[in-house]
């Protein structure tokens, strides 16, 4: 496919809400490992947010400002901050309503940029982060004009690094406390936003 429209896109959020809201419970038993045990909820509240605004939109860079102010003014929290940020950012950085391959990944890009300028979490900090930046990474490396190829490789990528959490001791955030006792867990956020790139990929595979 050499294009993502923005109805496609739509669908691709819509889709993520859908996943994320069956493995609720998962993710807040994750992170009442390690933290308040409200993941599951605060991401299906976040995404909710973010499906109901992404309706109104009918161009990229409209649609994906509005998802982003949407999600922080309804939703309170460090998620939905993040997510905010995520698609605030993608919002500088398009046009029109079809995207090519390289359009997608200087839009997703641009998103991990705005993130990065919200948290001091990297990378290796068993964090969502753990999730996003190998996900965008990916897509960014992937050599391929097919936008479905792109979403592939980010999704494979993204599961990959939650799945590395496991390993890792919490090096942010209150979690860190926990030292030691974090090693064994796969991280909340890393594993929710792992499931939203997993969505994407499916839904426009669909």
């Amino acid at each position: 496919m050499e294009k993502m429209t923005i109805e496609q896109f739509r669908k691709m959020l819509e889709t993520a809400l859908a996943h994320i809201k069956a493995r609720e419970d998962e993710f807040s038993k994750l992170d009442a490992v390690i933290g308040d045990g409200d993941h599951g909820q605060a991401i299906v509240a976040a995404m909710a947010a973010i499906v109901a605004s992404s309706r109104k939109g009918t161009e990229f860079k409209s649609m994906l400002n509005g998802m982003g102010f949407d999600v922080m003014l309804q939703v309170s929290g460090s998620t939905s901050t993040l997510l905010g940020a995520f698609f605030l950012g993608m919002s500088d950085a398009v046009e029109g309503t079809a995207l090519s391959a390289a359009e997608v990944k200087v839009m997703f890009a641009a998103g991990l940029a705005n993130v990065c300028k919200q948290t001091k979490a990297r990378k290796g900090d068993k964090t969502m982060m753990d999730a996003l930046v190998p996900a965008v990474e990916a897509m960014e490396s992937c050599a391929s004009s097919d936008v479905a190829e792109v979403f592939k490789t980010g999704a494979e990528a993204a599961v990959k690094g939650a799945e590395a959490t496991v390993g890792m001791q919490a090096n942010f955030g209150r979690a860190r406390n926990y030292g030691e006792r974090s090693v064994g867990y796969m991280d909340s956020g890393a594993a929710s936003w792992s499931c939203m790139f997993a969505s994407f990929a499916e839904a426009f595979d669909n």
